[in-house]
Parts: structure tokens; sequence; C-alpha cells
């Protein structure tokens, strides 16, 4: 048997050590950096709505004027006498507004009330007494007594005409003194709930009769607010006043003294999916349930 020739053997060995080479080779490494998490932008800080000074009215975004009047238990033509507007469809947002009357300073967050001046005296005339009497413990007890009769009869309110009083107010008393019926006849399809539902709603029949629940002035008649459709809204007090909405006619204009059970309006289903009433009484602008007032029935 022959051998190989040397040069095959060389060979051989040349790619041994070759293989060998290559398999004890590292892998190349390579330097990444390290990516830092991404740091996502704070979210814009709202500021929350600063409470109103009392008094006044901030004006938000879809507010009309005739929903800030109602709100706050004021006719919406006092609300653009007070303020100088000179078109009540152009309120701004972030205006303030003026919803108590002029009379009464605001200052921060306390209302003062400025004292109304009052009209000057003459000095009062005292006639010589024709009757003078001599001194003594008795005619000074008569003359203090006379005197105190006289003050009487000055305080009195009978003695002071009553377009004259200065400062007279609506107390709460004078509210529940106040008589109420029930707007119109029909069955209650919805009761007062003050987060869904401000009033109570009556159902009725296209045409029928809605009455002023009690004797007021109309200060409000027509269709600006919306959700109300045609609306009625008398006020009967400083501090209350009954709404009527979705009616179909409105027999009223804005001024009327209207008297408790007048026929204000006709039922109907303006702005509404059914034929009712809804019937709202507010107090201080704040709605109440109607029920605290209806009679029962």
């Amino acid at each position: 048997m022959k051998q190989p020739p040397r040069i095959v053997l060389l060979t051989l060995l040349l790619a041994v050590l070759a293989g060998c080479n290559t398999a004890t080779r590292k892998a190349p490494v390579v330097e990444r950096p390290i990516s830092s998490p991404s740091t996502r932008p704070a979210p814009p800080r709202v500021e929350a709505p600063r409470p109103d000074a009392r008094g006044t009215y901030t004006v938000r975004r879809g507010d009309t004027l005739l929903r800030i009047a109602l709100d706050h238990g004021q006719s919406y033509r006092d609300l653009v006498a007070w303020n100088n507007l000179s078109d009540p469809d152009d309120i701004k947002v972030g205006q303030v507004l003026r919803v108590d009357p002029p009379g009464e300073k605001v200052a921060g967050n306390n209302v003062v009330t400025q004292p109304v001046p009052m009209p000057p005296q003459a000095p009062r005339k005292t006639a010589p007494r024709a009757d003078k009497k001599p001194y003594s413990e008795e005619t000074v007890a008569e003359s203090q007594r006379g005197e105190k009769a006289e003050t009487v009869v000055s305080a009195s309110p009978a003695a002071v005409p009553a377009g004259s009083r200065v400062g007279a107010t609506v107390t709460a008393t004078d509210d529940e003194k106040l008589s109420w019926m029930w707007p119109s006849d029909g069955r209650i399809i919805a009761t007062f709930d003050e987060g869904k539902n401000k009033g109570i709603d009556i159902a009725g029949r296209a045409g029928q009769q809605v009455m002023a629940a009690g004797a007021g002035k109309v200060m409000y008649a027509g269709s600006g607010i919306r959700g109300y459709g045609n609306l009625v809204i008398v006020k009967h007090s400083n501090s209350l006043l009954s709404a009527y909405a979705h009616n179909r006619a409105i027999v009223v204009k804005e001024g009327d003294n209207v008297t408790k059970g007048q026929v204000i309006a006709e039922m109907g289903d303006s702005d509404a999916d059914t034929v009712k009433l809804h019937f709202e009484i507010r107090q201080q602008g704040k709605p109440v349930d109607p029920a605290r007032f209806l009679p029962s029935r």
C-alpha cells in the first residue's frame, strides 16, 4: 500500500487547523445605545372656575341672558339695564354680569346694601301753648305722656303713605301667605327631581287652558329659552316666580298683572315630544318642589 504524498497530508492538516480557528472565533460585539423610556408631556393644567362673587355671574359657554335671568329669579330686561347691555344677545364667555339690583354694592363675596338717603326734613315748629300751667311734678309727667303719644303716632306704618315707605321688602313670611292653585287639570306624568326635572309635568290635550298658579306680574312671555318652547314666567314676590312651558299659544304679554286662576296660555307640545305643561316654581332663582306650595288634590 502506497503512502499518501506529503503534499496531501499538509493540505489535510491545514484544513483541520482552519476549522478549529473558525469555531473558536467570537462573534463581534456591537454596542447599542440604551434608549431611555420616552417621557409623556404633562397634561395641561386646567384651573377650576372661580366661584362668582355674590351678586354677580360669569358667563359660561352656551349661556343666554334669558337663561341667566331665569336661574337668578330676575327679569332679563332688568339684567339688560343693570349691565348697560346694548344687545341682549351679545354676551361673551367670561363676561361678568350683575344679577342683583344696583342698590346693592358688591364687595368681595359680600353684598353691602347702600343706605337710601332720607329726604331732608324741615324742623318741626311747635306753636306756643296757650294753656301754660305752673311748674309741678304733675304737669311734667303730663307733658312727657303727650310727647310719647306723638312719637308712637308718627312712627306708626299707617301714618306713612304706602308709596313712600323706604326699604320695604317681601319676607319669607309673606311668601308663605301667597295663595296658590294648580295651573291646569291633568295627570302628573313627571314629578320634581332637582337633578333631572326642575318642576312637574302635567299631561293634557292641545289647547287646554293654562292658568296662573298665583297672582303676580308677567316678567317673560316668549320662546327664547331652549328646551322650554313657548314659555310664560310670572313673578309673585321678590323671591318667588313660576314658569309655564311647552305652550301652544300665549295669551298674555310682558308687564301684564295677572290674578290667580287667570288664563295665560294654551297647553301644547312646543319643544316637547308630547302635549303637556311643564310647571316650575323657583325661589331665589333655584327650582323647588311645587308640591310644597300647591294644594293637595
